[in-house]
């Protein structure tokens, strides 16, 4: 009787997992290019966490309700929310463009301490997320987001994201990448590694096959255009595929 109630159990788990839906998420690849190769900013996720534990990742995670809500000192650039708006399905809109650009600096400044924003006389919100952020005298600046890449995790995993992926360059930012910063309940340890040396950190696939295609554009547009098709990653008839969008 035992077995037969794990394997319900199991199976009810199953079908859960495979109804699924993907919640809307946000990381950041911050890029370091004051070197001969580039740096990236790599966090190790704590052992004890169900999703991905001991993995290294880009910050981020998932669009908060009031992040579309957050005032900025500067707007995502036209072209980047074209882009992000093309791959959306019908019914949403700037607004939440806006909001995964919002959360994907929310998360970077939760997780490593960094605040990419300028100074700005804007009232804080009364988001409680964002009253550290707020308190620093600075509003989010969207307009440095350059839109990469986007995947979506597979079904049947205990969680799913919807995760657009994207790239600053901190030169851009007011940002040294010798600035303090501070791992998190999120990031237990934070490191610049060169793109080429990423391989030898225990990494998700996902984040693996994202930074090849960084390192592929970075050769080819080394100052990732904004208006430049992203590729897409999802599943489509028990298959990973690859499309560009």
């Amino acid at each position: 009787m035992a077995d037969l109630a794990e394997r319900l159990t199991n199976a009810e788990r199953e079908q859960r997992w495979k109804n699924q839906r993907p919640k809307d998420a946000a990381t950041v690849i911050m890029l370091d290019r004051s070197e001969n190769e580039p740096r990236v900013l790599m966090g190790r996720r704590h052992d004890r966490h169900v999703f991905l534990p001991g993995m290294y990742v880009f910050p981020g995670g998932r669009v908060d309700r009031t992040d579309g809500y957050i005032p900025a000192a500067a707007e995502l650039q036209p072209a980047v929310q074209t882009r992000l708006l093309g791959e959306m399905k019908q019914g949403k809109g700037a607004h939440r463009a806006r909001a995964l650009g919002l959360a994907a600096i929310r998360e970077v400044f939760e997780e490593t301490g960094i605040a990419i924003g300028k100074p700005h006389d804007t009232c804080a919100p009364r988001a409680t997320d964002w009253t550290d952020f707020f308190g620093l005298g600075l509003a989010p600046d969207l307009s440095v987001l350059r839109f990469v890449a986007r995947a979506i995790t597979p079904p049947r995993r205990p969680r799913r994201f919807d995760t657009r992926f994207f790239a600053i360059d901190m030169t851009q930012t007011g940002h040294s990448t010798d600035a303090l910063m501070r791992p998190s309940e999120e990031l237990e340890k934070l490191v610049w590694m060169p793109v080429t040396e990423t391989s030898e950190l225990k990494l998700p696939t996902i984040t693996s096959v994202v930074l090849e295609e960084l390192s592929g554009r970075l050769k080819e547009d080394p100052d990732l255009s904004r208006d430049l098709p992203v590729p897409y990653y999802h599943w489509v008839r028990g298959r990973f595929i690859r499309e560009i969008v």
